[in-house]
């Protein structure tokens, strides 16, 4: 006796449906896991055993083959232990279920018959929507993000025996229903206020330029001048996510398995900030089976690396694609895996291994060696890519004794959401993030044409600074953003001009 059911693998951010066949055929009791299965599946025969002998069902004593189609795909994870239960009940005769070519499973079972929460569901069910399935059972500890899926009708389940009665009744249970995106003013971005900065006008300035344009930030200054501050405020000035952007956000994490009981969308842009001795498979993702790393959990964020010199010189180059791509590749024996990683890198490091080069209120006590040896730990290529390089110096006495509140996060995010706009109705409906940072290179000529001075400006930077074309590209993208602040449609000079500054802006402190 046969039985068929429809679950799911993920691959990346996407998934695809596998079908699980049950076989119970005569012979010495045995049961074998074919379909390329890991170790969590091979497993998986002993809790299905135990969970459907503690649920009060049968466990045939046949020749069991379990295959999971297709046999040329990976399968991992325990998300397959209820649809193997499933299947052998319906193989057994202990099941008659409605429906069942339609249906979705996914979920890990317990010993005693429970669901347990399982990675990936809202991909699984986006997936089985899309091949034609009304219907899908989740473990009730999934039920948040499975419900947000419209258009097939969602059943969360608490046990095995749930699971059965839900596909045995003619009508079932009433399923979730799709919650929409809350208002705008619920999505406001919390956090740290840009009103607790005193001073660093400069910084400021470039944190605001950077949140509406997308673009990456390099802040190079002592010890206790702000950096990390001004960083953790970033995601505050940024607008609130729109509902694709959530709906992204949240089968990414969805992947990674970092929902946990959040309940609906993730509405709230991420900031990412990992440890200095943070590996590359854990910057980018990677290890044997592929998972989405930091860059990839910032995706639609901010990634801040604190420290900038301490991370690995190897790991750092690792972000190259990424910051060039908005995406990260990840190639394996097996398959090919893409994540996206659109995120705004925020960089802080030290001007020279003591902190003080540059500044006037201590002496430096590195020699011209210790510095060029801490600069050269970053390499030209990744400095290369970062559009805004800005000093911040140390504050002087009257601006730590101002007791006076700077401009809010929400004065500064109105100016931001406004530009954004500008840019979203410029760029249309096109795939990725419609900012100026991610602008393509006939994009970027068709937007970014300069008058006469500003041509002539920009050719006497290229001469002083020795610009790389990237560079020149970033300078342009930059002062593209620094024009939609402004409300202006043509880049004036004054544009292309702080845009030059804001990229020179640390060479007085730098290397």
């Amino acid at each position: 006796m046969l039985a068929t059911i429809l679950s799911g693998a993920v691959q990346g951010v996407d998934a695809i449906p596998v079908q699980v066949e049950v076989d119970l055929a005569n012979g010495l009791p045995a049961c074998a896991v074919v379909g390329l299965p890991d170790t969590a599946i091979q497993e998986s025969r002993e809790r299905v055993r135990a969970a459907l002998r503690n649920a009060g069902y049968d466990y045939p004593q046949r020749r069991v083959t379990i295959n999971l189609a297709p046999g040329d795909v990976r399968k991992e994870g325990p998300l397959y232990d209820l649809p193997i239960a499933v299947g052998f009940l319906v193989a057994s005769g202990q099941l008659t279920p409605l429906n069942l070519a339609t249906t979705l499973l996914v979920g890990e079972l317990a010993l005693d018959g429970a669901v347990r929460p399982v990675k990936g569901v809202l991909p699984l069910v986006l997936a089985a929507r899309d091949a034609g399935c009304n219907r899908a059972i989740v473990p009730a500890g999934n039920a948040a993000e499975a419900g947000l899926v419209p258009g097939i009708a969602v059943h969360a389940v608490a046990s095995l025996a749930h699971a059965a009665a839900v596909l045995a009744s003619p009508t079932g249970e009433a399923p979730l229903t799709p919650p929409g995106l809350p208002p705008p003013e619920a999505r406001a971005p919390g956090g740290p206020d840009l009103a607790e900065v005193r001073g660093q006008g400069r910084a400021r300035r470039a944190l605001e330029i950077a949140a509406a344009g997308g673009h990456n930030l390099l802040l190079v200054g002592p010890p206790g001048s702000g950096k990390t501050m001004l960083a953790a405020r970033l995601p505050g000035i940024l607008p609130p996510l729109a509902h694709d952007e959530a709906l992204e956000l949240t089968r990414l994490y969805s992947v990674a398995g970092l929902l946990g009981g959040r309940a609906g969308l993730v509405t709230a842009r991420p900031f990412r900030a990992p440890h200095h001795s943070v590996s590359g498979a854990g910057l980018v993702g990677g290890t044997a089976v592929p998972r989405p790393g930091e860059v990839s959990l910032a995706h639609l964020g901010v990634l801040f690396l604190d420290e900038l010199p301490e991370f690995r010189r190897d790991v750092l180059e690792l972000l190259r694609q990424p910051l060039e791509d908005g995406c990260v590749t990840l190639s394996r024996a097996q398959a090919c895996f893409t994540y996206p990683a659109a995120f705004s890198l925020v960089a802080a490091l030290n001007p020279c291994p003591c902190g003080h080069r540059g500044d006037p209120g201590k002496p430096c006590t590195c020699s011209e060696g210790q510095a060029a040896r801490y600069w050269s730990r970053l390499s030209g290529p990744l400095l290369d890519r970062i559009d805004l390089h800005v000093a911040v110096p140390r504050l002087g006495e009257a601006e730590l004794l101002d007791a006076r509140p700077a401009e809010s996060s929400a004065a500064v995010r109105a100016r931001v959401a406004a530009a954004r706009e500008r840019q979203a109705a410029r760029l249309g409906e096109r795939p990725g993030p419609r900012v100026n940072a991610r602008l393509t290179p006939a994009e970027l000529r068709r937007h970014t044409r300069l008058d006469p001075a500003g041509q002539a400006l920009l050719r006497e930077a290229i001469a002083r600074l020795a610009l790389s074309g990237r560079a020149v590209d970033r300078v342009l993208k930059a002062s593209r953003t620094i024009a939609d602040l402004a409300g202006r449609e043509a880049i004036a000079s004054e544009d292309l001009a702080e845009a030059l500054q804001l990229r020179a802006g640390a060479a007085g402190v730098g290397p």
